[in-house]
């Protein structure tokens, strides 16, 4: 593990001197090689898939999971759009000059050696390792084991890139050890790794968290709620959460939790129920919902559970204010949203709520780097320090201040 980090270390440097157009000249070629091996990253795969379905994996991890060639395509594209994103290093942020005359510039730099690891989605392989090459970053990548062959696939297929142009291979890799030790050695790896981002379930994020002495950046359970005011527009307020939970709610910014304001609740929850019965959805009720609408009783563990599936809890709350209470004692820091069309109640819910997306009547799905127009994400990060959010390429960046003198001493 340490011969291997000390490559990754030394390649920084080689990265570090190489310019942004020739950056996304070598990205568009990545994004090339992968249509070109789309038949060798589908065998892969369908080598994946078919472990999964041994393993009993749930429908939302085989959703994530599996690749066509749409997604393949998709992956290529991300690639295409981090290309042409703006150069992230190398900008001169801030200057000014002091009274002893120093000029000083605050510069975006890259990171370094960033260690990624994640479960399930093949597509974070390609995605993280374009934006850590836009940014001049090495990446680290410590996929899951359900998607080994097709990580090891896309991996190989970018490493070629590298090497067809004189590049180290070692500026995107797979830690050589994938087992829980190995990922123990690597986020204490301080002497050679600069950033760890941790994403998946809780017990990852926790134990990384509590372990590393690599700085972290969590990528933690997606929380998200959409709260109904009764000054919402009911025909919006369905479609949005119809959206927020059905469109695909294997992700981390799909609603778990509806809230709905109790003024309202006796003629919107029988509207709410209908459309979630046509997409299928289990519902599990308050007491208060149970009384108005047929669902399972709700328990404060399913109120802090991230079901990434086809599974809903509801809320009847007091208002704004029992709303921000609810979402206080269970939100994550993630996406919440309220549905409303009174402006003073938005603005309360804006400013009370402290997560990473904060939404007026719109679906927390758009908590997404693309959406967002970021390209690409690393990740959603619920941190507050240093990134916030969906993380693209800026969120890969540090600074330095370079100070240019002419004698001055002190």
């Amino acid at each position: 593990m340490e011969q291997f980090l000390e490559e990754a270390k030394s390649g920084s440097r080689v990265l570090s001197t190489i310019s942004g157009s020739e950056k996304n000249r070598i990205l568009k070629e990545m994004a090339g090689a992968l249509r070109n091996n789309t038949t060798n990253l589908l065998e892969a795969n369908a080598l994946d898939m078919s472990d999964g379905e041994k393993n009993s994996l749930t429908s939302a991890l085989m959703d994530r999971l599996f690749l066509d060639e749409g997604r393949i395509d998709a992956m290529a594209v991300a690639i295409e759009e981090i290309a042409a994103l703006k150069e992230p290093v190398g900008r001169v942020l801030d200057g000014w000059v002091t009274e002893d005359g120093l000029k000083i510039e605050k510069v975006s730099i890259p990171i370094g050696v960033i260690g990624i690891i994640y479960e399930s989605r093949p597509n974070v392989t390609s995605d993280t390792a374009a934006l850590c090459f836009k940014s001049s970053n090495v990446c680290v990548l410590k996929g899951g084991k359900e998607a080994q062959h097709s990580n090891r696939a896309i991996a190989e297929v970018l490493k070629d890139v590298l090497i067809e142009n004189d590049l180290p291979s070692s500026l995107i890799s797979l830690i050589p050890d994938s087992s829980r030790e190995g990922v123990a050695k690597l986020i204490k790896m301080d002497k050679y790794v600069d950033l760890i981002i941790p994403r998946g379930g809780a017990g990852l994020i926790k134990y990384v968290s509590e372990n590393a002495t690599v700085s972290v950046v969590k990528h933690d359970k997606g929380q998200c709620h959409t709260y109904i005011d009764k000054d919402a527009k009911l025909d919006n307020a369905i479609a949005i959460a119809i959206n927020a939970k059905v469109q695909r709610p294997g992700v981390c910014n799909a609603m778990e939790t509806l809230l709905v304001d109790r003024a309202i609740a006796s003629d919107a929850l029988p509207k709410l129920k209908v459309e979630f019965d046509k997409a299928h959805t289990e519902l599990k009720g308050c007491l208060e919902t149970q009384t108005i609408i047929e669902a399972e009783h709700a328990t404060d563990e399913d109120y802090d559970t991230e079901y990434l599936a086809n599974i809903l809890n509801i809320k009847v709350v007091d208002g704004v204010e029992g709303a921000i209470e609810h979402i206080v004692k269970f939100g994550s820091g993630h996406s919440e949203a309220i549905i409303t069309e009174n402006i003073t109640s938005a603005e309360e819910f804006l400013n009370a709520i402290d997560a990473a997306a904060v939404y007026v009547n719109a679906s927390t799905r758009f908590t997404d780097g693309g959406a967002f127009g970021f390209g690409a994400e690393v990740g959603i990060s619920t941190n507050k320090l240093h990134a916030r959010g969906p993380m693209g390429i800026e969120g890969l960046t540090t600074y330095k201040f370079k100070i240019y003198g002419s004698g001055q001493i002190r």
